[in-house]
């Protein structure tokens, strides 16, 4: 089963500086298990403990996994999962 993950530009040191990636998993778990075993250090930087980490945002064919089961989301095959890190600041 083939998933594409789009990699944001903050974690594309782990990626050789790839833009999207291919992984496998039946859940947003299994593929983000999947991609450290490929990018070592990436998953640290998704998921925290057993849930994603809270400044760190998962879509899932452009649904925000959120609202769909979290990391326990199921994947099909030909799926896009797109990382998103939150971004805050600017000026006053």
């Amino acid at each position: 089963m083939a998933i594409e993950v789009r990699i944001p530009t903050i974690l594309r040191t782990y990626t050789d500086g790839q833009k999207a990636v291919e992984g496998t998993g039946n859940t947003l778990a299994e593929l983000f298990a999947d991609l450290e075993s490929r990018h070592a250090g990436i998953q640290a930087r998704i998921v925290d403990g057993d849930q994603l980490r809270r400044f760190v945002n998962v879509y899932l064919n452009d649904e925000d996994v959120r609202f769909l089961d979290g990391i326990n989301t199921k994947l099909s095959d030909g799926d896009n999962v797109t990382i998103l890190p939150a971004v805050a600041g600017g000026m006053r």
